[in-house]
């Protein structure tokens, strides 16, 4: 009887009694305050959660209640069959549209598709500007008298160190030797140990001629260098070598450009060749070179040098295309019998690529090409602009460097860099680099006029 009347309790609603009473009953059982009895919900929220009996009813709910456009116009233009007809069509449009379109996107997703896109633009590029020298500064026979007291002492001083003779005599004998030994300043010199202060570098116990006492000079502790001094004799150096061939080529240098300024600007030799006699065929773009697509000048060390469209082109050279056809194409003669033997160990053509309005600075830029082969040069132009103002202390055309330009161009670092030292050199020396220009009034360096260099 008490399960039946505790069925009875749980199927039978709950009776609302007073809360004070019931908390009063619930406190004498411990089970504390009574909690707080939750709203009713509203119609419209037991309308959500009721079953519909039809389907016309939950269609009639769907469009009352979904955020979709135009699905409530399905029931609310219901008694205008046309507008309902109307509304049903587009929603049902609208629908196939959209699955449409996910049929299509889920399609292209699933086949992997690879896309790629590539733009060539060809345009067309000023082509730099080509310089190749002959590697000669001028023909053995037309400055051999000049250069035959300078050679003779070299190729004694290269059989004295190596055994090896270039030549069908050799300077025999301690007499004349010893007459070779002072004809030219600054000999070459063996050094065993580093030098002491000046005060002492010319004593004989540290330098001595490489032609006393035949020296073997593969000693690791021996090196072959010449002395220089200042005008009064109060500070000299040794300029040393751990090569003896290096030490020859780098003393022979020193007394040719000597003898370089000794000559006159009239000469013979410095008379420009004919072109053909260097470059056989010349074609650019498949088109034959002429007189006016070139520019010459001489340079001290690699001789007759010639420019290809430069500055002074009335029609600058255009490239768009890659490939050897579409280039500069040269065809060159390498003459090695009348180069001068001791001055130079490579033959062939020195070359170099700059632009139009930069000078020509082989030495610092230049690479030579051997001859009896086939060389390729192929070149990326990168175009670099600097902030100027705050952002900066670059100058744009050097009128705020305080370094006379002495070049015919515009404002590089090369040539300030060149400039500047030239300038020093007349101020500390009084005389000029034969490499670089030179101002008007101003002599070439030679040790004979100008002791200090």
């Amino acid at each position: 009887m008490e399960g039946n009347k505790l069925e009875e309790q749980d199927s039978s609603p709950p009776q609302s009694t007073p809360g004070l009473m019931k908390g009063d009953k619930r406190e004498e059982q411990g089970l504390g305050p009574e909690p707080a009895a939750p709203q009713q919900p509203t119609a419209e929220e037991e309308a959500l959660i009721e079953f519909h009996r039809s389907y016309r009813e939950l269609f009639e709910f769907f469009c009352n209640n979904t955020t979709i456009h135009g699905a409530i116009r399905l029931v609310c233009s219901q008694h205008n069959r046309m507008k309902t007809a109307f509304w049903a069509v587009l929603w049902l449009c609208t629908f196939g549209m959209m699955y449409w379109q996910f049929g299509l996107l889920f399609g292209e997703y699933f086949s992997y598709p690879v896309s790629l896109n590539i733009n060539l633009n060809s345009d067309k590029l000023v082509f730099p500007a080509v310089t190749i020298c002959t590697l000669n500064p001028y023909r053995y026979p037309e400055i051999k008298e000049e250069l035959e007291e300078l050679d003779r002492i070299t190729e004694q001083t290269l059989f004295d160190l190596y055994k090896y003779s270039s030549f069908t005599t050799v300077v025999a004998g301690s007499r004349s030797r010893r007459d070779l030994r002072g004809t030219l300043p600054h000999p070459l010199q063996r050094l065993r140990v580093p030098p002491p202060p000046h005060g002492a570098r010319r004593a004989r116990s540290v330098a001595s001629s490489v032609r006393d006492n035949n020296p073997q000079v593969d000693w690791k502790d021996w090196k072959i260098g010449f002395q220089l001094c200042n005008q009064n004799k109060s500070d000299c150096f040794y300029q040393t070598y751990s090569s003896g061939v290096d030490a020859v080529r780098e003393w022979y240098r020193f007394h040719y450009i000597n003898i370089l300024s000794r000559l006159p600007e009239t000469l013979p030799s410095l008379e420009k060749d004919t072109l053909g006699n260097f470059i056989f065929a010349c074609r650019f773009n498949q088109v034959s070179c002429n007189q006016a697509n070139y520019s010459h000048f001489h340079h001290p060390m690699y001789g007759n040098c010639y420019t290809f469209n430069d500055k002074n082109n009335s029609n600058l050279w255009m490239s768009s295309m890659p490939g050897i056809n579409n280039g500069l194409s040269l065809m060159l003669r390498a003459e090695q019998n009348d180069f001068i033997p001791l001055l130079s160990t490579v033959t062939g053509a020195r070359v170099m690529v700059h632009g139009q309005d930069e000078p020509a600075f082989m030495d610092d830029g230049g690479f030579n090409l051997r001859p009896g082969v086939e060389t390729s040069i192929s070149m990326r132009k990168e175009t670099l602009d600097r902030l100027g103002g705050d952002y900066g202390d670059c100058t744009k055309n050097g009128s705020d460097v305080p370094v006379e330009n002495l070049y015919p161009s515009k404002y590089t670092q090369q040539v300030c860099i060149h400039s500047c030292f030239q300038e020093s050199m007349i101020k500390e020396c009084g005389c000029a680099y034969i490499f670089y220009p030179r101002p008007q009034n101003v002599e070439y360096c030679d040790y004979r006029k100008h002791s200090s260099w």
